[in-house]
């Protein structure tokens, strides 16, 4: 059956937030066209002032709407409410940083001639254009640091961008574009799609786009890579299964809090999270010890309570394949230091191996939950 309304539920309870409705893809097509339009008549261009201005206004106002953000964040995309206000304060850096380096983005520069006959008497400047229409596809995960990420620079350089957002945290973006229509910009310069993954394909692969903007999982990314016309751009932020490595002179007191806080935050909803950590052999066993038991001192719950240090995942279906993971590891003789276990249908309990096999998915695959590997 053909979806005609979305709706959006909270990862720590699923009860419903909101139903929004979804566009198909004669509104993506409208949308397209629309910005191909205001592309190819400079008379509605905004000069580089006005974009500027647009820029540092929203980012005032969502200064001003700071919590309303940080509790839209945590809400619907169950990231704890201290982290979701660093977010915010991120994103507002997000918009002023692109308001005020416009001017790097369009300085062109000057080439030297007279170095042979035919350049005698000539001057050769080199100017920057906007690339053209960029689509943008977001991510749960910072559902509006990244959306910052990707539609603030596409707006500060002239380029009309259209923006889907992920289906489980839409309400955050959509939030964004709102202000920034307040605060002056065209709607046909950002807009924010609501739709379907197959419309989001045929959107992100249409000849009309000239630069794709896609923060996923690598699967996605590079399918749609294969999927773009000759010429279109495309910039990939995937996911990883990011190491550290613990010298034996490290001060422990210092770089234990920072590990687990770097693989636990937002229940280890981070491409960047701290998944697997590299130990001398003769230390190993005694820090995984230790990192097992601060571990299991972390705050699991509604992301709303500021005491909350590891919300929901996204899903329930991610509980059931991290669990998955985590029971093949300690079938191949991964040893449990903590957790390992469900808490409800979207919360796992923080979970600490050591040494589980090198072949495991928590050791070879991005986990993208709330486990750790010594």
């Amino acid at each position: 059956m053909k979806l005609t309304s979305l709706e959006i539920f909270s990862p720590y309870n699923r009860e419903l937030i909101e139903a929004i409705p979804m566009h198909d893809w004669a509104v993506a097509d409208a949308a397209l066209n629309e910005a191909r339009a205001m592309l190819a008549d400079r008379a509605q261009w905004l000069p580089a002032y006005r974009r500027a201005e647009i820029l540092l206004m929203a980012a005032a106002r969502v200064e001003t709407m700071s919590e309303t953000f940080a509790h839209l964040i945590a809400h619907e995309g169950g990231k704890p409410i201290t982290e979701a206000r660093i977010e915010v304060s991120r994103a507002i850096l997000g918009l002023r940083y692109a308001a005020n380096h416009i001017d790097d983005a369009l300085r062109g520069e000057d080439i030297p001639t007279g170095l042979n006959a035919a350049s005698l008497g000539r001057r050769l400047h080199v100017t920057r254009e906007p690339i053209g229409v960029v689509v943008a596809i977001a991510a749960f995960n910072h559902p509006l640091n990244l959306v910052v990420h990707q539609i603030a620079p596409a707006i500060a350089v002239g380029c009309p961008v259209i923006i889907k957002p992920a289906l489980t945290t839409p309400l955050t973006c959509l939030k964004l574009v709102e202000i920034l229509h307040e605060c002056g910009l065209p709607s046909p310069w950002c807009r924010a799609l609501i739709c379907s993954n197959d419309v989001a394909e045929s959107l992100a692969t249409d000849p009309r786009v000239n630069l794709l903007n896609f923060i996923g999982s690598a699967k996605v990314g590079w399918h749609l890579r294969s999927k773009l016309p000759a010429g279109t751009r495309c910039l990939l932020e995937h996911g990883g299964n990011a190491p550290a490595i613990m010298l034996p002179y490290a001060n422990q007191d210092e770089a234990l809090p920072a590990l687990l806080k770097g693989g636990l935050s937002h229940a280890g909803q981070v491409c960047v999270s701290v998944q697997r950590i590299y130990i001398p052999w003769a230390e190993a066993g005694h820090i995984a010890r230790k990192i097992g038991e601060m571990a299991e001192e972390f705050v699991v719950g509604n992301p709303i309570n500021d005491a909350t240090q590891v919300g929901p995942l996204i899903h329930p279906r991610e509980v059931a394949r991290v669990h998955a993971a985590v029971t093949q590891a300690i079938a191949g003789g991964g040893k449990l230091m903590c957790g390992g276990q469900p808490i409800s249908e979207t919360l796992y309990q923080p979970t600490i191996f050591f040494d589980p096999p090198a072949d495991a998915a928590v050791s070879a695959e991005e986990i993208f939950g709330p486990v750790m590997c010594v």
